[in-house]
């Protein structure tokens, strides 16, 4: 057989090897360089209040190969953080987040629509406040790579969404002219386990 002749069965089988061989790898969220935030209406469209959730844990399993994976975030929500501590102390209470009788939110997701080798959007399930309902994500960046310094091999995201407060038993102010969407960022660094 000629070296020409060699090629496409070489490469055929490079493929499926690699195929074979790959298999989904576990990242673990660096809880530093992980927040999601949030944006809302204030006063009926005075203006818009924003904030983060300062403490977050998620995993992140992701088969760049088969172009799978899942995502699971757990939020704390008594971590919220408006800035302004009488705020926070507010959405803390019975009237929103309700944090004693809902400590953390929730989502779960899997990776889907890749684009050259990375997801573009999450299509999931966000728990608050007690509420499950179906989420998709939009991801804006999504990237891996070694990051020297820190001697790790990490993947980053962003990531929105947008969701009707109301649909998930949060209402307060709408008596009162308040806009009842919510805009969610999560930017997320996650490290690669093994």
């Amino acid at each position: 057989m000629r070296p020409s002749k060699l090629i496409v069965p070489l490469a055929l089988l490079a493929v499926s090897c690699g195929t074979a061989f790959a298999k989904p790898v576990t990242y673990v969220c660096d809880p530093t360089h992980t927040h999601p935030s949030f944006s809302t209406d204030h006063l009926g469209g005075l203006s818009v209040w924003r904030g983060i959730f300062t403490k977050t844990s998620c995993t992140i399993v992701l088969d760049r190969a088969a172009q799978t994976g899942t995502v699971h975030v757990t939020v704390d929500t008594a971590s919220d953080d408006f800035g302004e501590s009488q705020l926070d102390k507010d959405a803390r209470g019975p009237q929103l987040l309700d944090v004693a009788k809902y400590p953390t939110a929730t989502y779960v997701g899997r990776l889907a629509d890749f684009k050259y080798g990375a997801p573009t959007r999450v299509i999931g399930k966000f728990t608050l406040h007690g509420v499950t309902r179906p989420l998709t994500l939009t991801i804006r960046h999504f990237e891996c790579k070694e990051i020297v310094f820190f001697h790790q091999y990490r993947c980053g995201a962003d990531a929105f969404a947008e969701f009707n407060r109301a649909k998930y038993g949060i209402t307060y102010g709408r008596a009162f002219g308040f806009q009842m969407w919510v805009r969610l960022h999560i930017q997320v660094e996650a490290v690669r386990q093994g």
